[in-house]
């Protein structure tokens, strides 16, 4: 170690930082030459030893930063030296570098744009002002479902409540536009006066609704979105006043709504006119309003939720004593945690999966930061000879740590502009604030946060580690045969890995499974092939004769068209979140009681079409007119839980209104899922259109094809617009694609869980295999001397295979431990399966498993070809 001391003695006793400069590069050019060929008369051939010796005192420009720091720089120019530095060794080490930064890339940018959508959706109140305060008001019966309100029940409580400073109700309205230019059908909302000011926002341009607008017969007034505003009327600001005509009625436009306003309670709409229902009515209004309140200042959900409660009572169950039991209850519930409830198990599973995939990265670039550690040791060694003490040492290694950090953040938010549409392109249609979800100002923030914990996060060990022990230590540690104390370490972050990664993996695959569970359902008829879209008449000149005139004509056209293999008509089409449900209530029973039953108006040739299966007597056809004995047919489920053992042909039913003439079954059908394959609600009744006694001015076509049957729209279309132009279409869609829709929100979680499990495969096996790697370059000479003692290549193989084959088996059994308690809360998003399914669990097992003999083959292999005698010289 002569030249060493001398480079010592030289940088204490010269005072200018050129000529201390000028001796290093001397003494060091004179070093290289020397350990160059030191290592030739070792066996490595002159260009490899050449690069050897480079890489071995490749800490040139640190000890320039030192003779600096002795000549007097500050602390400002000693970390712009130890930036400078760092970069210099990554660019110096492209591979290690690229694949630290690739590794974060991936875990910051996919947190970032699932934090993207968290963040608004979970985390963020609503764009209100005061949203805490805003609740939903729900009808709760007594096995915890929830029924929409009645106009009775929000005119009762809107008169004799004090817990709220404004009330309202709502529901969809879809009128069509005409006048100049083609007709469109809009989604809006009809709304009670006080809509606008529970949610505490006002138009921009014009007025709010007044309680003289929400009367029987009061104006035709509307207040529309900006969007439809500058869309349609190209930002006119002469619209207030302007009429526009709305289904054959004229419509005054009082108002126009801020541009940045978000309706979160139906986030499609575009128009709101005021419900103008008759006050006098009370309670005679079915369960079809939404109704939301904001609370005055000070009170609380529980006081809301006990005075809502008493009042509804007092105003129904004495009217209502059946439907308004003492087991229906009258709540008031966030709204936040209403409009966000549906989606929230499938979000939190998946931050649970990204902060799995994240924290498998940070594992990751900390395990080669600690081999490119074992690797520096000798020049760490020469550091601290000059003088650098462990500080320095530690800030050095964070250095490049945060660098790495900031190259990988920088990486992983172009990832995460990518990710944030492909979030959108896959999330579930009822994913609220959709439009809200992007890289913004909070979420860009955080990234920038979590990038620089990360940067500390990764190289704290690796610093630590690299740093302890003095100067003897670290010149013993510096040589290959005392390099193998770090391994310790990395073998257990390569456990921590495989036990993350099989988490993942495991709950992807409950996910999985349950999704083909749900998928074997049958839904009750043949959704290939099977085209369908919504047609709507409007105006006043469609009364019911007109109505059912139309469907007819249309009807007919569209099964002349080419490629129709069958084509019908129904008021609701199964597995499209439709939900028109009725009371049916059979002769002879209570008439207070009533099975609540989905309603289904529906053409002759219905059942054929979509393939419904006959059980029982006659389907509905051609006979079943108007003025012909009301015909009925009903689902197998209502027939067995309301005849049970009996034949219900013959039997008579009411449904809905009493005062209408019986319908008499004629026919039993198989059960048909309406709102999902996962919800067992199938008690049906069907009818013709032309026997049911009101007016279904929207009807789903489903057209049977005998190709492709999508590529059928446009020719679809033609038909129904060939008898009348006027009237639109809208939800045009393939039963296969609706049937996928029902399971989105688990779809959702399984894909991004599948994208997280595989990306966390691949890292397991690359930690594995870096592991492994080393450990066959350390143990060498070791190697060599086994095989230059009799060691066949199986013993070889099975000593470096049995290493990989320990450290992946102590982390399946603790990943298996982590996935038994963490899937527990996926339980929301699985179906049919268990969440702590064997099946999975041992499957998840055996694929990590089998990737981990797959990493640990090629350093095997490495190590079976080593040389004994270069093995020996090795050194």
């Amino acid at each position: 170690m002569r030249w060493l001391n001398l480079l010592i003695a030289r940088l204490r006793g010269l005072l200018r930082r050129d000529a201390i400069i000028k001796d290093i590069d001397e003494e060091l050019r004179l070093h290289i030459e020397l350990e160059t060929e030191t290592n030739i008369e070792r066996g490595m051939l002159p260009e490899a030893a050449r690069q050897a010796a480079h890489r071995s005192f490749g800490h040139l420009d640190y000890i320039r930063g030192l003779a600096y720091d002795i000549r007097g720089g500050g602390m400002l120019e000693t970390l712009w030296q130890d930036l400078q530095y760092g970069l210099r060794m990554l660019v110096r080490k492209p591979g290690f570098a690229a694949v630290a930064i690739v590794t974060l890339a991936l875990g910051i940018g996919a947190s970032t744009a699932i934090f993207s959508a968290v963040n608004p959706i979970l985390l963020e109140s609503l764009p209100y002002p005061h949203a805490d305060r805003l609740v939903a008001i729900l009808e709760v019966n007594g096995d915890a479902s929830r029924n929409p309100g009645t106009f009775g029940m929000y005119h009762g409580l809107a008169e004799r409540t004090h817990s709220f400073d404004a009330m309202a109700v709502f529901k969809r309205w879809q009128p069509t536009m005409t006048g100049a230019g083609e007709p469109e059908r809009f989604e809006g909302q009809r709304v009670s006066a006080g809509y606008f000011r529970v949610l505490g926002v006002s138009p921009t341009l014009g007025r709010d609704f007044r309680a003289s607008d929400d009367q029987l017969n009061g104006p035709t007034v509307a207040i529309i979105s900006d969007g439809l505003w500058r869309r349609r009327f190209s930002g006119d600001s002469g619209i207030i006043g302007r009429q526009v005509t709305l289904d054959d009625k004229l419509y005054t436009v009082i108002g126009v709504m801020p541009s940045g306003f978000e309706n979160v309670l139906a986030p499609a709409a575009e128009l709101w006119a005021p419900l103008q229902y008759d006050m006098s009515l009370g309670t005679a209004w079915g369960h079809h309003l939404r109704t939301v309140g904001r609370l005055r200042p000070g009170v609380s959900l529980e006081q809301a939720t006990r005075e809502i409660d008493a009042r509804a009572h007092a105003v129904l169950q004495e009217q209502h004593p059946v439907t308004y039991g003492p087991n229906v209850k009258f709540v008031a519930s966030s709204l936040q945690g209403e409009v966000t409830g549906a989606v929230r198990p499938a979000l939190v599973a998946v931050l649970g999966a990204v902060a799995l995939l994240l924290l498998i990265a940070c594992v990751n670039v900390t395990n080669l930061l600690l081999a490119r550690g074992a690797q520096r040791r000798g020049e760490f060694a020469v550091r601290a000879a000059l003088g650098a003490g462990r500080a320095r040492l530690i800030r050095q290694v964070l250095t490049e740590s945060l660098l790495l950090a900031l190259l990988g953040g920088a990486v992983g938010l172009m990832v995460a502009a990518f990710g944030v549409d492909a979030l959108k392109s896959l999330s579930p249609p009822e994913l609220p604030r959709a439009a809200a979800i992007g890289v913004d100002r909070t979420v860009f923030a955080c990234a920038i946060g979590l990038t620089t914990l990360i940067g500390l996060a990764v190289g704290l060990i690796p610093a630590l580690h690299t740093s302890r022990g003095g100067l003897q230590v670290q010149l013993q540690q510096s040589s290959r045969r005392a390099a193998g104390g770090h391994q310790v370490l990395r073998r257990a972050l390569v456990i921590t890995e495989v036990a993350l990664a099989l988490v993942l993996l495991v709950g992807a695959g409950l996910l999985w499974r349950s999704l083909e569970r749900l998928f074997a359902i049958s839904p009750g008829f043949d959704t290939t092939h099977l085209l369908t879209m919504q047609v709507h008449t409007s105006g006043r000149r469609f009364d019911k004769d007109a109505n059912d005139r139309f469907f007819a004509q249309a009807l007919e056209a569209v099964r002349q068209a080419p490629g129709v293999a069958g084509a019908a008509l129904t008021s609701q089409l199964p597995l499209s979140g439709d939900d028109d449900e009725y009371g049916a209530r059979f002769e002879g029973d209570d008439p207070q009681g009533a099975y609540n039953v989905f309603r289904y108006a529906v053409s002759p040739g219905y059942f054929e079409t979509t393939g419904i299966p006959l059980r029982r007597g006659r389907l509905l056809d051609a006979h079943d007119v108007a003025g012909a004995p009301p015909a009925l047919v009903i689902s197998e489920s209502l027939a067995l839980r309301r005849f049970p053992g009996q034949d219900p042909i013959g039997k008579r039913v009411h449904v809905g209104a009493t005062n209408q003439p019986w319908f008499t079954i004629v026919g039993v059908v198989g059960d048909v899922k309406q709102a999902s394959l996962a919800v067992s609600q199938t008690d049906a009744v069907y009818t013709t259109q032309a026997q049911w006694y009101s007016t279904d001015d929207t009807m789903s076509l489903v057209v049977r094809t005998s190709g492709d049957a999508a590529t059928l729209a446009p020719a679809v279309r033609s038909a129904v617009w060939s008898v009348d132009k006027d009237q639109p279409i809208t939800r045009v869609a393939t039963m296969d694609s609706l049937l996928a829709a029902t399971a989105a929100a688990r779809r959702f979680a399984l894909t991004l869980f599948e994208a997280f499990g595989l990306v966390a495969l691949a890292l397991a096996g690359i930690g594995l295999y870096g592991v492994l790697s080393g450990s066959v370059t350390e143990r060498t000479r070791e190697i060599g001397i086994r095989i230059a003692l009799g060691a066949q290549l199986r013993d070889v193989f099975r000593l470096v295979i049995g290493q990989g084959l320990r450290l992946t088996l102590i982390g399946v059994a603790i990943g298996l431990t982590g996935a038994f308690v963490s899937t527990r809360l996926m339980t929301s998003l699985l179906f049919g399966v268990s969440a702590t399914d064997p099946v999975t669990f041992i499957g998840g097992a055996l694929l990590l498993t089998i990737v981990a003999l797959l990493a640990c083959y090629v350093p095997a292999r490495r190590a079976a070809k080593v040389d004994p005698l270069i093995a020996l010289r090795y050194e």
